[in-house]
């Protein structure tokens, strides 16, 4: 089920529910897109019509920003579950281990994707990792031979949000994987080279917050929240 955030489709389901939905896209040899949906995101979308084309067309959009989970509060809907993008690629590579389904790693600077992929490995041992690429390979030819050639059924894109978005769908008729999620800086977090949240303002929900504590310079990209937020009280 999906329920409307500012003419934003966003899905009402948790982590539980999504996952034997998604892996059924592989079942089925069809395509499936996630994109994570936040007040920020929204946001721009309401003043880019392609984005905001660009994200309905997807075929997972996940809740993953506590402004979502209010704005669904205060129009009585149906979201109290917070999916962020990194948790739900841990849980995709998770199952993908189970269910020996694989995996390609593509974007971050040189090396980022294979530090990234050693740590996933040592998290889940049976885990398997088709290939890696790092996001400055500039030769569209060579990037998509690349991840053909190890014909995972999950691709992971790290490139920053909406050009990972952008890249999966005008790319992902022409390759082998089923499953598409833009991961942002997550590579970069499996390998350690960015500081995640504390677990204490993950469960609250104020990633947010500790980001914002520890780059003040991120204080006009949060005040989209109040804005949301007065935007869905309003309608």
């Amino acid at each position: 089920m999906k329920e409307n955030i500012l003419g934003i489709q966003v899905n009402t389901e948790g982590y539980a529910e999504l996952l034997p939905r998604i892996f059924s896209y592989i079942e089925q040899k069809e395509k499936a897109m996630i994109v994570a949906i936040n007040p920020e995101k929204v946001m721009k979308a309401s003043k880019d019509q392609s984005l905001h084309d660009l994200l309905n067309r997807a075929e997972f959009q996940i809740p993953d920003g506590v402004g979502i989970i209010i704005a669904s509060k205060l129009q009585k809907g149906k979201i109290r579950e917070r999916v962020t993008g990194i948790d739900l690629m841990l849980r995709i590579c998770e199952e993908a281990a189970n269910q020996q389904k694989s995996i390609f790693l593509y974007g971050a600077k040189p090396g980022v994707a294979d530090e990234a992929k050693s740590e996933l490995e040592k998290r889940y041992p049976d885990i398997n990792i088709s290939g890696t690429l790092d996001g400055y390979e500039k030769d569209e030819q060579i990037i998509k031979q690349t991840i053909n050639d190890a014909k995972p059924d999950i691709l992971f894109v790290a490139m920053g949000s909406p050009r990972q978005e952008l890249w999966i769908e005008e790319n992902r008729d022409n390759l082998h994987p089923f499953v598409y999620q833009g991961v942002g800086g997550s590579f970069d977090v499996l390998a350690g080279n960015i500081e995640r949240a504390p677990e204490s303002f993950q469960k609250a929900g104020l990633e947010w917050l500790y980001r914002l504590l520890k780059e003040p310079s991120r204080i006009k990209r949060q005040m989209e929240l109040p804005k949301f937020l007065v935007k869905i009280i309003k309608k």
